[in-house]
């Protein structure tokens, strides 16, 4: 597949695991025991996708995805043992793409890692790194979705999303009017089957909500029984 994986934790036999696991299935692997050695390996090594422990000496694992996200929109899976909600929608709220609880079964993780990984890149979506490419956009009301970049405008203000949010609002912005149900969006977000009890498609629309205006509910319409839409 030629993409890089980085393993942050600090528990060697989930490093391992992990490792043994994606690079059966064709990734190239790179680890970090501990919050500080991730950043170093993320700035020297630029992996494409980052599975990150919250629990972890030197910085958490919250303060690593914060320092991502500073500059970078590649896919990150957080690890855990904590599975509150809480707790889930803490890493999802900071930018995470994804949460996996320990423990876990090694090929469920491959799987996440595939399916960000394929829902990420196969939109072109990392960040300014494609720099050569030509832009493309979508644009709704006053809003402009650089789809290079990854990047929201409202008016002139620039808006950060995390993979996920970018590509719930590409579908929303090239189908506006359209009403999406939960499945839908969570299938385009997270490609995974939907679940019933799943609070993810909740948080991420309060989530774009909030970071598109103090009243996002005009861009994003609640359908009550039916799920949302772009308003034209």
């Amino acid at each position: 597949m030629g993409y890089k994986i980085l393993i942050a934790d600090d528990e060697a036999e989930i490093r391992d695991v992990l490792r043994l696991y994606l690079e059966k299935d064709g990734y190239e692997v790179t680890e970090a025991a501990d919050g500080v050695e991730a950043m170093e390996k993320l700035r020297k090594e630029k992996p494409d996708l980052v599975i990150l422990d919250i629990m972890m000496p030197g910085l958490d694992g919250y303060r690593v995805l914060r320092n991502i996200r500073e500059d970078d929109n590649i896919p990150v899976i957080m690890l855990s043992a904590k599975d509150t909600d809480s707790d889930k929608i803490l890493g999802l709220d900071m930018g995470a793409d994804d949460y996996i609880t320990k423990p876990f079964a090694p090929l469920e993780a491959v799987a996440r890692v595939n399916s960000n990984i394929r829902r990420f890149y196969s939109l072109g979506a990392r960040g300014g790194r494609d720099k050569d490419k030509a832009v493309k956009e979508l644009r709704v009301q006053d809003l402009r979705l650089d789809l290079d970049a990854c990047l929201l405008y409202r008016a002139e203000e620039m808006i950060e999303l995390t993979s996920v949010e970018f590509r719930i609002m590409k579908l929303f912005m090239e189908e506006p009017g359209k009403v999406f149900t939960k499945q839908q969006l969570y299938e385009q977000g997270w490609g995974d089957e939907y679940l019933v009890s799943d609070n993810n498609i909740m948080v991420c629309i309060s989530k774009l909500r909030s970071k598109l205006d103090s009243d996002g509910r005009e861009y994003i319409k609640t359908i009550r029984g039916l799920g949302y839409r772009m308003e034209k």
